[in-house]
Parts: structure tokens; sequence; C-alpha cells
């Protein structure tokens, strides 16, 4: 039987099909209840930020699984690298992360089939507060990855998927209008 043609009569890939048809990388942290909000998964992480995250003390949370996987499963095709240090980039970071930013059933959420809007007031304060302690620990812990160590300067095997899409999709940033 012959594969059937993912993509659509413009020629883009709905994000479903593509969820579909590509390799996927399994998580590997799977013990453990999770709280939900909407359809996301409050997983417990390792973090210096306040949130409703629940803390761990395991080597490895989500976070680093994701940062892990980055390489193979996101390409960012139009995110320009304006910072040329370290300290600059955690700022940049830092400021991205406590930015005005949509949730899951707004019109700017870039994977709205994905999530679930949230069924209430207080379960979307929850997620944007979950969200914005992700992105502030997400943020951190980039930085301690694109730049070296000693030199402080961007590391070349991660900037070069700087200008690649996630699933063909533009996951907009701060100070950059993609698309």
């Amino acid at each position: 039987m012959p594969k059937q043609n993912p993509l659509s009569d413009s020629g883009k890939m709905d994000i479903q099909q593509w969820m579909r048809i590509c390799q996927a990388y399994h998580s590997q942290l799977t013990s453990g209840s999770a709280g939900l909000v909407g359809n996301m998964a409050i997983l417990p992480i390792r973090s210096q930020y306040r949130g409703p995250a629940p803390k761990t003390t395991d080597e490895n949370d989500i976070i680093d699984e994701a940062l892990y996987y980055f390489k193979a499963n996101v390409f960012f095709r139009t995110y320009e690298i304006k910072c040329a240090n370290k300290n600059q980039g955690i700022q940049d970071m830092k400021t991205l992360a406590i930015s005005k930013f949509d949730i899951p059933g707004e019109a700017g959420f870039p994977l709205n089939p994905v999530y679930a809007k949230p069924s209430s007031l207080s379960e979307a304060e929850t997620m944007r507060a979950y969200l914005t302690q992700l992105r502030q620990e997400c943020g951190q812990r980039l930085c301690d990855k694109v730049f070296d160590g000693e030199t402080g300067k961007p590391s070349k095997w991660w900037l070069c998927f700087a200008k690649r899409k996630f699933m063909d999709k533009s996951l907009s940033g701060f100070g950059h209008a993609y698309q």
C-alpha cells in the first residue's frame, strides 16, 4: 500500500500529520504522577525560580531532556543570535521569559491544535505561571550550553541550528519577528 501524502493542497504539512509520521524520541521520565492544566502536564523540575512546578532532586528533568533532544527534533530557520556573550544572553533570556506570551487557546499560541485551552481563569493563571517558570529555567540552562564556560563565546555547534523552524512553525521570541 503506498504511503499517503502528508502535504495538503497548499504544500504545507499539518502538525498532527507530522507528529504521526516522524520519528519521535520518547521521554525517559515516565514514573510518578503529574498534575494537569488543560491537557498540559505540570512536571517536576530542578528550578531556582518560583512557580507551580513541583521541585525534584533528580539528576535529569524534563528541561534537561528537552535540551538534550533539541538538536535532533527542533531546527529553527529564522532565529538570529544577537548576544555577544553569556551575560547578555542570560539577561535576554530572563527578559524573554517574563515577557507577555500567549498560552493555549489564545490566538497567537503557535501550537493550539496540540494543547487544550484552560477551562477556567485560575487554570489559565497556573498554566501561565508554569510556562513562565519553564521559560526562566530553560533560558538559564540553554545559555549554559550555548556559551562556552571559559571564553564566554557562543558554541558553533549550537549556533548552526539558529536559522531553522520547528514543524514549519515560527515560535516567536524576544525582539524578533518571524515568518
